[in-house]
């Protein structure tokens, strides 16, 4: 087996997910990122668009792998100030308005300044609103409480807060004796920090690579085209490294390294899933199989912009995902070997 640190790896997911970074506003976490990887003397670039890649040659220089994980996350953006001092939201990714309800939030102006909230119901005291558990949680209803003396909407513009500006969540992260590691934002910032300890150990033990391999660390792949671009003419295989989704009727779990199948872009790479499979029967590594109804990746992204490449995903099991997100240090650690086997074994055309 790979030599996995559990502590280390679940030490940088608390970092990463205590760096704001919603889908539009990621130029912190790319930074820390960034010298995460100076600190390993692997050089890096930033592409357009704001992401990082790292690469690592390897003694096939004719055909590359990419590994891609996304720092960006849901967010939200502040939509309107409302004439009572409040603000409405707007949301950035895919998710359901009841799912932040009651979390506290960070606000950042484009000045740079920032101020704390509670993203709460406008009708949220039940000694003064009746209906207040049956109304929609909705973008009328939902609002952000701002912690600072504003009672206008001119009092919050003094702040220097304006629509647009970027709003994210706590992640409240914390890790139990247990094991687990809960905290929003495990979507895809688990996944981030596997693959910086991948790089890592690869260096640690000089190990040499059979292909020049890219490490991608998109930053747009929860607005859905975080992973679509800057992949080299000798790419072959791409891997995304995102969450594996759970609830009813899947097979992920929150211990075991998910491999998908099929999400709502259609199936992946039959080959290439076929061999992600032996590498981790043949590793003694713990897998499930599983599809994702209503889930897209950087690897479907990259497909769907037309690149000619042999496309898979795999990724810890994350329950809620989304929402108030959890997995455990053996689905790290499944997800970790199994990655550190894949990247020396041979292409699969």
């Amino acid at each position: 087996m790979a030599n996995i640190n559990s502590q280390e790896t679940m030490a940088l997911i608390t970092d990463l997910v205590s760096i704001p970074s919603p889908s539009g506003n990621t130029n912190e976490v790319i930074i820390f990122v960034e010298k995460y990887l100076s600190g390993l003397q692997i050089d890096t670039y930033r592409n357009r668009k704001g992401a990082l890649i790292a690469t690592i040659e390897g003694q096939n220089s004719s055909k590359h792998r990419m590994l891609t994980a996304h720092v960006d996350t849901l967010g939200a953006m502040v939509k309107e100030v409302k004439s009572t001092g409040r603000l409405k939201i707007d949301l950035i990714g895919g998710f359901k308005f009841n799912s932040i309800e009651g979390e506290y939030c960070q606000i950042e102006t484009s000045s740079g300044k920032k101020f704390t909230g509670t993203i709460l119901m406008h009708q949220t005291s039940v000694h003064v609103y009746k209906d207040a558990g049956k109304l929609e949680r909705n973008q009328d209803n939902i609002e952000i409480r701002i912690d600072e003396k504003v009672h206008t909407a001119e009092d919050v513009f003094a702040l220097g807060i304006e629509v647009g500006d970027f709003v994210s969540f706590d992640p409240r992260v914390e890790v139990t004796p247990s094991g687990y590691i809960k905290s929003r934002h495990l979507d895809d910032k688990a996944s981030v920090a596997i693959l910086l300890q991948l790089i890592k150990q690869l260096k640690t033990e000089s190990i040499t690579l059979p292909y020049t391999t890219h490490f991608l660390f998109s930053n747009n792949e929860e607005i859905g085209y975080g992973g679509n671009s800057n992949i080299t003419p000798e790419t072959v295989e791409y891997l995304a490294v995102d969450m594996g989704a759970m609830g009813d009727g899947q097979s992920t779990d929150e211990f075991t390294v998910s491999i998908c199948v099929k999400d709502s872009s259609g199936p992946y790479h039959y080959e290439l899933r076929k061999n992600l499979v032996r590498l981790a029967a043949e590793n003694k590594i713990d897998y499930k199989l599983d599809i994702y109804p209503f889930y897209g990746s950087d690897a479907s992204a990259a497909i769907r912009s037309g690149h000619d490449i042999v496309h898979g995903l795999i990724g810890p099991g994350i329950d809620s995902s989304h929402a108030f997100e959890r997995t455990h240090q053996s689905s790290i650690e499944n997800t970790a070997n199994l990655l550190y086997y894949y990247v020396q074994s041979s292409l699969v055309r």
